[in-house]
């Protein structure tokens, strides 16, 4: 974990950030860097005599002083600290309005060079990111990189991304994607995540139609899917926007959980609102279609229950154009919530989307087809009452994974050409244009208004690099949270 492979001819001494040193020794010291760092600190405060260093039980949760002592040496003390900090990322290479900012997810790393990788293709597009395939130049390895977008002129910009970095240095999980490593310098204004490579995500494959998963393979992916969220969950991180095109598979079989850019932390003591427009539409629970700002981790299991549904029937389940249309088409197939429900929540929109007669489920029926066994899964993970769709853990204790066929072992499944979200818009888009006869043929020069030609290719074929700044649009069936502004922010 972390930049180890960087070229960077760089010694860092790693220096002490209050916040990670003492949430990691909550974590078990789960983090390198945070270890590094409260070692490094013990012996900065042991040589410098004295009781000068500092207590957990003195700083609070977000690493100011608490009212049990300290007062105004402990905060100038505190304030010399954080610049030191700052000043020995800025000498390891990071950007200083990184480092001012978010110096806590950058904490005992150094950054990769830019000129170490070649970039290839464009293999994804999100709502605040692209991502590419790209080569190490010196190994040969082939890797991801996704350029994040954000204004890093603005500090709530660059803390709403630095957040996706905090998050995936907390998560360790054999079905997680793995950052390896972040590149950028002094100079930059973009930040890259430097990411293991994966072939396939779950929505390439499932729009193939060439590929038919069996039931083996089916139970396969939904555990892979289950343990990766059960590691998150208990990591209290919620990750916002489960969805086929964000869960990636290698050549080996395995799943990854992948796209944290939504994510946010989850707790049960300290509640914060939080806001409704996250998670991709076909995939978003009632609650949050309904408003509300007062949700956990459940909102994660009944996007799984959307997926684990469209492995098992081939398509996706909840095709709504509209919020609106989204949830009559939720309250059509699982039933309306009881009026305990709608008084208890209290939510936003609860007036304006309340049926004026209640839905029954009709979710055994659609899916009479299926095994009982896994309606049954189903109707859990998808039940309007967020309390109801249990955990990742109960989930994957249920009867489903202990019947046959059991899920098969990641090894045995078949090996595809590569096959992501992206190739499968491009087949779409492609077999529109054959069906409306507009297929376009060779390159043919048109003549602007002022006079000058621009040619206008039948394909588009780029050539990415590093330093080239890229226009991010919407994909259609992305959620749709607030643009970054300096007074609108996704939490």
């Amino acid at each position: 974990m972390g930049c180890v492979t960087s070229k960077q001819a760089v010694s860092v001494t790693p220096a002490f950030d209050v916040s990670v040193a003492f949430r990691d020794n909550a974590d078990s010291g789960r983090s390198r860097g945070g270890r590094v760092v409260a070692a490094e600190f013990e012996k900065k405060k042991k040589s410098g005599g004295g009781e000068s260093g500092l207590s957990g039980s003195e700083l609070s949760e977000s690493g100011r002083v608490s009212s049990n002592g300290g007062g105004d040496s402990l905060s100038f003390r505190l304030g010399n600290l954080h610049k030191y900090v700052e000043g020995e990322q800025v000498a390891a290479g990071w950007p200083a309005w990184l480092s001012a900012v978010a110096g806590e997810a950058i904490q005992g790393w150094v950054p990769l060079r830019a000129d170490s990788y070649q970039t290839l293709e464009k293999i994804g597009q999100g709502t605040y990111s692209t991502v590419f395939r790209a080569r190490e130049l010196e190994t040969g390895r082939v890797v991801a990189l996704k350029k994040v977008r954000f204004d890093n002129f603005e500090p709530e910009s660059v803390r709403f991304m630095a957040r996706e970095i905090t998050i995936l240095r907390r998560l360790d999980h054999p079905n997680i994607v793995k950052l390896d490593g972040l590149i950028t310098s002094r100079l930059s204004c973009s930040i890259y995540l430097v990411f293991e490579y994966m072939e396939h995500d779950l929505s390439g494959l499932m729009s193939c139609p060439d590929i038919k998963f069996s039931e083996s393979q089916v139970k396969c992916y939904t555990k892979q899917l289950l343990s990766g969220l059960e590691h998150c969950h208990s990591r209290g991180v919620m990750h916002r926007d489960i969805k086929g095109a964000n869960l990636l598979v290698n050549n080996e079989g395995i799943l990854k959980i992948a796209d944290f850019g939504l994510a946010n932390f989850c707790s049960s003591v300290y509640r914060q609102p939080l806001t409704s427009r996250v998670v991709t539409l076909w995939y978003r629970p009632p609650e949050l279609l309904l408003g509300s700002t007062d949700y956990g981790a459940s909102v994660d299991l009944w996007s799984v229950g959307c997926v684990f549904a469209e492995l098992l029937v081939g398509r996706p389940i909840l095709k709504g154009r509209t919020e609106v249309e989204q949830l009559h088409k939720i309250f059509k197939l699982c039933g309306s919530p009881p009026d305990e429900y709608w008084k208890k929540s209290k939510l936003p929109h609860a007036t304006l989307f309340k049926p004026q007669q209640p839905y029954e489920s009709c979710l055994r029926e659609s899916f009479k087809d299926l095994p009982t066994i896994s309606v049954d899964l189903i109707e859990t993970l998808l039940s309007v009452e967020p309390y109801k769709r249990g955990t990742a853990s109960s989930a994957l204790a249920s009867e489903y994974f202990k019947t046959k066929p059991y899920a098969c072992d990641p090894s045995s499944l078949p090996k595809y050409a590569p096959n992501k979200e992206i190739d499968a818009k491009n087949r779409e888009e492609s077999r529109r244009k054959k069906v409306g006869g507009r297929v376009r043929g060779p390159e043919k020069p048109t003549r602007k208004p002022n006079g000058i030609n621009k040619l206008v290719p039948a394909e588009v074929s780029l050539s990415f690099s590093l330093s080239l700044s890229l226009s991010l649009s919407l994909p259609p069936s992305s959620p749709l949270p607030p643009i970054l502004t300096p007074t609108t922010f996704v939490y």
